[in-house]
């Protein structure tokens, strides 16, 4: 049985491991709408690593009909679909994408939130081997189903009630993955319809600060990132524009030893819409 002693592994990891039965590799690419990103798979282009299978939280594993993108689903809709990748309750599960380490660390957090903590997330992802001339294929495989239970672990994702609740908290510290552009309001959503500004008493980190190409930093250097911010016995909240960059904080935050954590779901998406809530521009 794999026993997985971190929540990133690296592709030599992934490569000598990669044939064991009780490993589940998934391919979690959403494409990016930040500039400067870009997927691997574009213009026509395909591949997958060997064995992988598709995880859509994009369109298949998300809350269905909510106006908002790719919300978490409930833990019967997240449990049913993730059967029918064959992930069985005792599965080791991988997740990458195809930009490098973009929108992969969503979906670990989304298994975590459903009590499942055999999961990790592929450090520089597709793009990573790719370039290291390891083999490739054209197509997900198709599996029998699994038997996955799914465990919903409360707290892990917000709502905007628990963001609001949290503001004035001094053991909260809300991070927003966004550009510091739009967390100041001086560049345009990509959504039209949002206002421009950040949470207030948020503080903004934006993603790449906590990359380095297209990998995870080290933890001491992500220590010494947070540790600018966050206080040690904080609870570390992220938001982001649509609840995807966030998890590659959170994913930063646990690296760093951080373990009190959790993503507001609806993001920005949510909070910048025309409403109540309360929008700062300092």
């Amino acid at each position: 049985m794999i026993d997985l002693k971190s929540s990133l592994v690296d592709t030599d990891w992934l490569a000598a491991n990669l044939n064991q039965p009780d490993l589940i590799v998934l391919d979690a690419s959403v494409p990016p709408v930040v500039p400067g990103y870009v997927s691997y798979n574009r213009d026509g282009h395909f591949s997958a690593i060997p064995g992988s299978r598709r995880f859509d939280y994009d369109q298949v594993i998300c809350k269905p009909s909510s106006s908002l993108p790719h919300m978490m689903p409930s833990g019967e809709l997240f449990q049913e679909e993730v059967r029918k990748l064959g992930v069985n309750k005792d599965s080791a599960i991988v997740v990458y994408d195809d930009v490098g380490l973009y929108a992969s660390p969503r979906a670990w957090w989304m298994f975590r939130a459903m009590g499942h903590t055999k999961v990790a997330v592929l450090n520089g992802g597709l793009p990573k081997w790719v370039s290291e001339c390891r083999d490739e294929t054209d197509k997900f495989v198709e599996v029998d189903g699994g038997n996955f239970i799914a465990k919903v672990v409360e707290g892990l994702f917000f709502d905007f009630e628990g963001v609001l609740a949290a503001l004035e908290n001094s053991g909260c510290a809300i991070l927003d993955a966004r550009s510091s552009g739009r967390f100041k309001g001086l560049e345009p959503e990509p959504r039209p319809e949002l206002r421009s500004g950040h949470i207030p008493n948020s503080e903004n980190l934006p993603f790449p600060s906590v990359l380095e190409g297209g990998e995870l930093r080290s933890r001491d250097e992500l220590r010494s990132i947070f540790a600018e911010l966050v206080s040690d016995n904080q609870k570390v909240i992220t938001s982001c524009g649509s609840g995807i960059t966030a998890c590659i904080l959170t994913l930063a935050a646990e690296v760093a030893g951080y373990d009190n954590l959790a993503v507001y779901d609806g993001s920005w998406a949510e909070w910048g819409l025309p409403g109540k809530l309360p929008v700062a521009l300092d």
